[in-house]
């Protein structure tokens, strides 16, 4: 039976015609962040012209510009007059505390988006080289610094499901800390929290600016180092693994998560926040479609499922893990027990 008498619709090559036109999407999103035209329409300028003169910007320009944005959805229009939408507002605007426009300067980086020029190469290989992890390679970095708008929420609703009591001693690892927001998070919220941060050198620098700025750098103690290498110690009640395992194979990921489990107090956890798609591998969006970043970026990362990092922790010696929801954020919180 042809698909169109299966579903009741005739074929449109649409999908086809907006897909190879994605690039667009993210230049001209791109672009509106640089020219802080949010911004400026959240100052109310809301006409072409306004918003133009604004942004140092030509009329056509600005005018074309914010049409295609308000038919992607990061703006509204009525008559001549454009508004942002409440996302583009919280997001978008300079002025918001919540402003993350920073976040493409890592995400649009060459070293991320260039890879994706070899990407038929990589499907039929199955991987991809990567020189990220090399200690001093400028793009993580760059990702402590850019990101941070981004994790600033997840760090704090993650400390909350975490450490709901917040009236006990917590011993915290923090594991690839980058910007350290998320021990420093758990830090701020309660005062009986030491935090040691391990990452790359230049990394811990921008995590030790993070910890001065919150008040907690007397709490905030780094051990610089490759995850995989460094001596943690032991007699930790909590190791956060915030973003990290879909940088590896499974393999790679049980390898570091027996260093982790030696490192734990006998009934302490590692809490994990990541992407994790659902048993089919396509839902949520965000969270599935997070393999093909790793696909294109590392040379065996993935999203993996609820049940692939249950698996993972219990054959590193775990007892048992559990998933937790962190609304409204895309990723999800892993909790393994010792």
């Amino acid at each position: 039976m042809a698909p169109e008498a299966q579903t009741g619709k005739q074929p449109s090559p649409a999908i086809v015609f907006d897909t190879l036109n994605g690039f667009q999407r993210t230049e001209a999103l791109k672009t509106a962040i640089e020219l802080e035209l949010f911004t400026a329409i959240g100052e109310g300028n809301s006409t072409a012209k306004a918003i133009a003169e604004r942004c140092g910007a030509s009329e056509r320009g600005a005018r074309i510009l914010c049409d295609y944005l308000t038919i992607i959805g990061f703006l509204t229009k009525e008559r001549d007059n454009y508004s942002l939408t409440l996302d583009s507002a919280t997001f978008l605007d300079k002025r918001s505390p919540a402003y993350m426009g920073t976040i493409s300067n890592f995400i649009l980086s060459p070293h991320i988006k260039d890879k994706f020029d070899q990407l038929t190469e990589t499907v039929r290989k199955g991987s991809t080289a990567d020189t990220a992890f090399e200690p001093d390679h400028p793009m993580w970095v760059e990702f402590a610094r850019s990101m941070q708008p981004m994790m600033a929420m997840p760090a704090q609703l993650m400390a909350q499901l975490v450490d709901p009591a917040k009236d006990r001693k917590l011993r915290v690892l923090d594991l690839a800390a980058g910007h350290g927001l998320y021990g420093i998070a758990f830090a701020k919220q309660n005062p009986q929290v030491e935090v040691t941060a391990v990452d790359w050198p230049k990394v811990l620098e921008v995590a030790k600016e993070n910890a001065q700025a919150a008040g907690v750098a007397d709490r905030f103690h780094t051990n610089p180092g490759s995850a995989f290498d460094v001596d943690y110690g032991t007699g930790y009640d909590l190791v956060l693994l915030t973003n990290f395992l879909h940088h590896f194979d499974p393999s790679t990921c049980e390898t570091l998560l027996r260093k982790v489990h030696a490192a734990l107090v006998d009934g302490g956890r590692a809490a994990t926040l990541e992407f994790v798609p659902n048993d089919d591998r396509v839902t949520p969006p965000q969270a599935a479609a997070f393999s093909m970043q790793m696909l294109g970026g590392t040379p065996s990362g993935d999203a993996y499922t609820f049940a692939e990092l249950e698996q993972m922790f219990r054959n590193a010696g775990f007892a048992r893990s559990e998933l937790h929801e962190l609304p409204p954020t895309i990723e999800r919180v892993v909790i393994s027990h010792k």
